[in-house]
């Protein structure tokens, strides 16, 4: 006992010593994340870069191409009158989502945020002030994602889920190691269309067309909860989608197929 109280301090210095090592020997060179659209119902390739590095961080774009299971996720990076539809339609339809909140959205929407979480979906990270997470030292990535989920915590008595979803898509290989060694997985998407722009709304409609072309076996969807189109399409969306076969699922559908199949991590 006298022996191991006196070499854990050093085994402790030793693991953040290689965490550091790892991260700080990680390129920092930043990537957009953006892959080519399904076709016929099946997911595009990433290419090489993406698939490598999501395989080696366990990060999260799509679930298995061989299960008719649909993700929802939704960015929040501030609120103007259309989530409340967005909410009231999963209700109705009994469809799970997770939405990534900012440091802006907590502050001004406590009551949604409650709401969120006491309707059994799951809130994500998506950083305090919302920056190019490759344009901060590890000190500020740290306190990005830790003021968030105090500040979840302090609001809704929950603690935030261990989804990460880096803004604007911006990451690197660095910001995985990161967000591994804070307990992270990078959630990114395999299906998204051009609905953040409020002034170049087109129509529910559009939206319909836009999700409904690309959708897939496995997609992460991701959708903003800004765009009126998106809260006005929804329902018919999730319809569609499960007259096609699909089933709507909770992203820790996937972690928990990952354990089970004892995916290996490669920190």
């Amino acid at each position: 006992m006298f022996v191991l109280r006196k070499t854990l301090p050093f085994f402790l210095f030793l693991a953040f010593f290689f965490s550091s090592i790892g991260a700080a020997s990680s390129s920092n060179a930043p990537l957009s994340w953006g892959i080519p659209s399904a076709k016929n119902g099946q997911p595009a390739d990433p290419g090489e870069t993406f698939r490598n590095l999501t395989e080696k961080y366990g990060a999260l774009y799509t679930g298995s191409s061989k299960k008719k299971q649909l993700f929802l996720t939704f960015d929040c990076g501030y609120e103007n009158g259309n989530l409340p539809k967005i909410l009231d339609t999963l209700k109705e339809k009994k469809a799970p989502a997770i939405f990534f909140v900012t440091g802006q959205f907590v502050k001004e929407n406590p009551d949604l945020l409650k709401r969120i979480i006491k309707e059994g979906h799951l809130i994500g990270n998506h950083t305090w002030r919302h920056p190019n997470l490759c344009m901060v030292n590890a000190a500020r990535f740290e306190e990005e994602l830790q003021k968030l989920a105090d500040s979840v915590k302090e609001v809704t008595g929950m603690p935030v889920s261990k989804y990460m979803r880096p803004p604007e898509g911006v990451f690197s290989e660095q910001t995985l190691v990161h967000a591994n060694q804070l307990g992270y997985t990078h959630v990114f998407w395999s299906l998204a269309y051009r609905d953040w722009n409020v002034n170049g709304q087109q129509g529910a409609a559009h939206a319909f067309d836009a999700v409904m072309q690309r959708i897939h076996p496995g997609a992460i969807l991701l959708l903003h909860s800004i765009s009126h189109d998106n809260a006005e399409a929804l329902g018919k969306i999730i319809d569609a989608c499960r007259e096609k076969g699909y089933m709507f699922e909770s992203l820790d559908a996937i972690t928990f197929e990952q354990k089970n199949q004892n995916t290996p991590f490669v920190p």
